[in-house]
């Protein structure tokens, strides 16, 4: 069928498996939607017929595809191994030096080819045969993994306060929480959830989008997570300018305050509001030194264009609002003679955003250095968002590089019949193979600069992503594939030049074959206890000595409910208090206490519940010696664990309904915890013993009650 071979060619694909043994057909309206994303008329046979006629034309005429990959310790590609004898190929490696050269056939790569991404010439000697360039991405076929076993706590940033905070969580809180968790309980890392840069409120309108998950930018870090008082300028206020950033920090206080004490929300907005004014105070009133300006000049330097455009689309932000879909059009396009003059005559914002962009990361690269300084073998996980919000930075300045009127989501499948719709615009396969994958390189790097691993939430999104056509439901979408060898590629070259571990979040639907492959370049799968069982035989929980090697085990996630909370049943009636059950509550209560009493029953058969069943800090601290019992090279301990939270950072199918992305760390009692509290926390030193071989019997000094 022409429509199918058409779609093929370009990674599109006409069906899919939601479960073995079962395919179901996309439809052609999806498909025709994607392929009119990715630039190709399919809305009638006669322009299918012509679409295809010049794919295959376009194909012949091209020796290589835009993007080739040579592992290092591979033999030399199909692309390049196919070349008719005779050709000339030459390599000019990345960042300059003497040009490779050699001629086809060859059976391995020259040992001169350095890692990296180059630019690769053919000329055949054939006055008939095509020539052409291509990027040529050099890279080691694994990513490093921990040279020993570690654990490590996994926290929301926002939702870890300390008495020195401005009302949520900050780097400065981050960079404490790593020395002294390393220093105290011997972990070797902290993953926090993905510090992007959000979508600002609207000015005079509604409130950004709090989840992590939906940022304005993945390149570059968000201000707000700034401790406005470790820049090293503040020390310098005097006068009025000192006044007023004091009484911005009493008024952080007191939203501090409202937080741990009088059950407010986190609000990101308002935090925001009163940092961003006391920067502008800081940095309009203290001017850099010789050695600081030197350091920021670099910086601008080695980001380039990248930050400028980021730094212009948070300035045009501020004027015209948060989505750029509804600016003026001659601001719509980020290399516009119009967006020139905008920027030059916001100059002074820019420079501001440039700065906020600096200074943020300074302070990421404190927090990895105290991490490590500490003794911790990783530091920090940072975690990879899977897209952007379509109104944002990244989507403004890639405009190129995104599908447009398209949406990422996930297919209908067991636990969600009408699919998922993420409101993320997905990267077009094509333009990234043309640019060498220049935008997703530039991500990874701007990650990995602090940070000792990276987690990439929907890994499986490095081999295919579903994409649903606009104003269309998540049920009328289809995969688009990418080429997952050359994601791979740079995912590795860029976790070599960091010296970084890569995890990747790999629960749910999985398509066969890709944790086979995630593994085989060394890329570290997830692993939760409760869904840890044999699903192909009994059913039953898996063994420990059964578990895979190569992953982070937990108990839990920031989208599942708290271990506490699934051992006492309380999600199954949160769930039902939001109308989220599709069946009776009796029912889900019955088999979510099943769940737990069969578990439950394994570990106190394995000697891990020496007190019985009935206790629930004993149940929790049993759950993480079983986490330890399995192979797992890094066990995740979810923070808010330790200290019994109940409620789950984020309620999937939720909006309003739940406060996701806004509540602080709390105790079993729901009241709210800092990061002062946890560190003398009775319960959150005796479940660390568990790491420690149980040799901790007794809180530190000082501990209190948590």
């Amino acid at each position: 069928m022409p429509l199918s071979r058409l779609a093929a060619s370009y990674g599109v694909a006409t069906s899919y498996s939601p479960s073995p043994g079962r395919t179901v057909p996309a439809t052609d309206t999806a498909v025709i939607a994607a392929l009119a994303a990715l630039g190709v008329d399919a809305s009638t046979p006669q322009a299918v017929r012509a679409a295809l006629t010049a794919r295959e034309a376009e194909r012949a005429a091209r020796p290589l595809p835009p993007t080739v990959v040579v592992w290092t310790d591979g033999p030399l590609p199909p692309p390049l191994a196919a070349l008719p004898p005779g050709t000339r190929v030459r390599v000019e490696p990345e960042g300059g030096g003497r040009a490779v050269e050699w001629e086809a056939p060859r059976d391995a790569p020259p040992e001169a080819l350095p890692l990296g991404v180059h630019r690769l010439h053919v000329q055949s000697r054939d006055p008939g045969t095509a020539t052409g360039t291509a990027h040529l991405i050099v890279a080691p076929r694994r990513v490093k993994t921990p040279g020993r076993r570690t654990h490590g706590l996994l926290v929301q940033l926002y939702s870890l306060l300390s008495r020195r905070s401005w009302g949520m969580g900050d780097l400065g809180d981050l960079a404490e929480l790593s020395g002294w968790s390393c220093r105290t309980l011997g972990t070797g890392f902290v993953q926090v959830n993905p510090l992007h840069a959000a979508v600002p409120s609207a000015p005079d309108g509604p409130g950004g989008d709090p989840s992590p998950y939906r940022p304005s930018s993945r390149r570059f870090p968000d201000p707000v997570h700034l401790r406005v008082e470790a820049v090293p300028e503040y020390a310098y206020l005097t006068g009025d300018a000192r006044e007023r950033v004091d009484e911005l920090s009493r008024r952080a206080g007191l939203l501090r305050d409202s937080v741990l004490r009088q059950d407010a929300l986190i609000d990101r907005d308002a935090v925001w509001a009163l940092k961003r004014e006391a920067l502008e105070v800081l940095l309009h009133e203290v001017p850099l030194g010789p050695g600081r300006r030197a350091a920021y000049n670099a910086f601008l330097a080695e980001q380039g264009t990248a930050l400028e455009d980021h730094a212009t689309w948070n300035a045009l932000a501020e004027t015209h609002g948060p989505d750029w879909h509804s600016w003026p059009a001659a601001l719509r396009d980020p290399a516009s003679p119009g967006t020139a003059r905008a920027r030059r005559e916001a100059m002074d914002r820019v420079d501001f955003h440039c700065r906020l962009a600096w200074l943020t990361d300074t302070q990421l690269a404190t927090a990895q250095r105290t991490a490590r300084e500490a003794g911790m073998d990783i530091g920090l996980v940072h975690d990879l968002a899977v897209g952007v919000h379509p109104g944002g930075a990244d989507a403004w300045a890639q405009q190129r590089h995104f599908a447009p009127h398209m949406s990422v989501g996930a297919p209908p499948d067991a636990f969600n019949a009408r699919g998922q719709d993420w409101g993320l615009p997905p990267w077009r396969p094509d333009r990234l193979a043309e640019s060498g994958y220049a935008p997703y390189r530039a991500l990874l790097r701007g990650l990995l600069r602090n940070a000792g691993a990276l987690r990439i939430d929907h890994v499986m999104g490095l081999f295919r992503l579903w994409w649903i056509p606009e104003g269309r439901e998540p049920t009328e979408g289809t995969y688009v594939h990418y080429d997952a060898e050359a994601m791979l590629a740079v995912l590795a070259l860029e976790a070599h030049r960091a010296d970084a571990l890569v995890i990747g979040e790999d629960l749910g639907t999985v398509e066969p074959g890709v944790r086979e492959t995630l593994r085989e370049h060394g890329v570290l799968g997830t692993s939760v206890l409760w869904f840890e069982r044999d699903w192909e035989d009994t059913g039953r929980p898996l063994p420990a000595d059964a578990w895979r090697a190569d992953c982070v085990a937990t108990a839990t996630t920031h989208d599942l409910p708290p271990t506490a909370a699934r051992l006492t049943g309380e999600h199954v009636r949160l769930r039902h208090d939001l109308g989220l059950l599709t069946r009776p509550l009796a029912q889900e209560r019955a088999e979510a206490a099943a769940d737990v009493h069969e578990w439950l029953g394994v570990l106190s058969r394995l000697g891990m519940l020496p007190g019985g069943i009935g206790c629930e800090e004993d149940e929790i601290r049993a759950v993480h010696r079983f986490l330890l019992a399995t192979p797992a090279r890094m066990i995740g301990i979810w923070l808010p664990d330790a200290v019994g939270d109940r409620r789950p950072q984020n309620l999937p199918g939720t909006w309003d309904q739940y406060p996701n992305w806004r509540l602080p760390v709390a105790d079993a009692a729901g009241r709210p915890v800092t990061l002062e509290d946890l560190a003398a926390s009775p319960r959150l030193h005796a479940l660390m013993a568990v790491f420690r071989g149980e040799t901790a019997r007794t809180a530190p000094p000082g501990a209190h009650p948590v």
